[in-house]
């Protein structure tokens, strides 16, 4: 099973930087959004669940199946791996005219993993 960190009830144990960098992210987004709005800007940003791509297998040292394998299990949505098509297709609807009155929005894309 791949272990990368400890959870804690409030975030990542021995991940500050981490967290903290994605919780400013969100911030930034938000904030941006407001800014920009006026001038008909949308900001957005999307924030994905654990993927399989080639520096994250890189990284674990592992085969892609392998990492999905592993991946699979931490979600409450079974019989489904997230993919870069899932992330891809996210960023597209994003900055597509469907959503045209999102902004200031993370979309989490986690298979309830935060839920």
């Amino acid at each position: 099973m791949i272990k990368w960190r400890d959870e804690d009830a409030e975030g990542r144990n021995k991940l500050t930087d981490y967290v903290m960098s994605k919780h400013a992210v969100i911030a930034l987004v938000r904030s941006a959004s407001q800014q920009l709005g006026q001038h008909g800007i949308r900001v957005n940003s999307v924030s994905p669940f654990g993927v399989a791509t080639p520096s994250t297998c890189a990284m674990l040292g592992k085969e892609e199946e392998e990492v999905e394998k592993e991946y699979e299990g931490w979600t409450p949505l079974k019989g489904i791996v997230l993919k870069v098509k899932h992330v891809a297709d996210a960023v597209l609807f994003l900055v597509s005219d469907e959503s045209g009155f999102i902004s200031g929005h993370d979309m989490v894309i986690d298979g309830g993993f935060l839920a």
